[in-house]
């Protein structure tokens, strides 16, 4: 192992003294001034935590939420120089996490906070005019082959829980009241502008954007929908994808030549 994988191994484990090599320009003990640098950078990880979690971390409390990061952090090293890329694996570790099991949403609330950061930093791809995916909808001849091409900050997340009812109640400084976190919900994540908005949708809504997502035509999406839930509205999910800019672009179906 090089001296650079030693000292980045040693970083992430407290356990690990400073890597032999190294010395101190100004003559300090190596690993004191090693011990102060792993503690700043663990420090870094779990404030870059805490930032993209913020109601998580209201959920347990600071000191929990920072005591679970540090496991975390130990555990799950970053693997890409972006910070706002690291903690994407946290939800799975918190569904793993068992003194976190007193809170049975909080892994699915973490991935909601997850997909919101994930949509601030997607592709900034103009979305078509509404009035523009509305004549466009009104010219086609034939809707069934039509592929939608949706913003890439877009994105669903089903849950067993009240998960965007769960989140929507801690963006403000009032107290929690009369809230039912034990009934299914989907949320709809998406970014208009510089700003991430995240609604609450029905299943059958999520089913057909995720479907749409994967470049399905519009036809076998709505069956997927359907399947879902028998009360899946085309218009209404439509109307809220045109109404909040989420259409990129409609490809009709192409022919192919003889």
């Amino acid at each position: 192992m090089s001296l650079q994988a030693k000292f980045s191994a040693a970083l992430l484990a407290p356990n690990l003294p400073c890597p032999d090599g190294w010395f101190s320009s100004n003559g300090a003990d190596p690993q004191s001034r090693f011990a102060v640098y792993r503690n700043n950078v663990h420090s870094a990880l779990i404030n870059a935590l805490a930032s993209a979690y913020p109601v998580t971390l209201q959920l347990v409390g600071d000191e929990f939420f920072r005591a679970m990061a540090g496991v975390y952090v130990q555990a799950f090293p970053p693997k890409s120089p972006l910070i706002s890329e690291y903690g994407s694996t946290l939800a799975d570790f918190i569904q793993r996490f068992e003194p976190a099991a007193g809170v049975p949403y909080l892994a699915d609330i973490a991935r909601l906070e997850r997909l919101r950061v994930s949509a601030y930093h997607a592709a900034d791809i103009p979305p078509l005019k509404q009035s523009c995916v509305l004549q466009q909808l009104h010219g086609q001849a034939d809707l069934r082959q039509l592929r939608l091409g949706l913003h890439p900050s877009l994105a669903t997340l089903n849950s067993p829980y009240a998960v965007v009812a769960v989140w929507a109640a801690h963006q403000t400084d009032g107290a929690v009241t009369d809230l039912n976190p034990w009934h299914a919900q989907s949320a709809l994540v998406l970014r208009q502008g510089l700003e991430v908005k995240v609604f609450a949708i029905d299943s059958g809504s999520a089913a057909f954007i995720d479907s749409l997502n994967r470049d399905t035509p519009l036809e076998p999406a709505v069956a997927v929908a359907l399947e879902t839930s028998a009360e899946f509205d085309l218009q209404q999910c439509l109307s809220l994808l045109i109404s909040r800019d989420a259409i990129t672009h409609l490809l009709p179906e192409q022919k192919v030549s003889p």
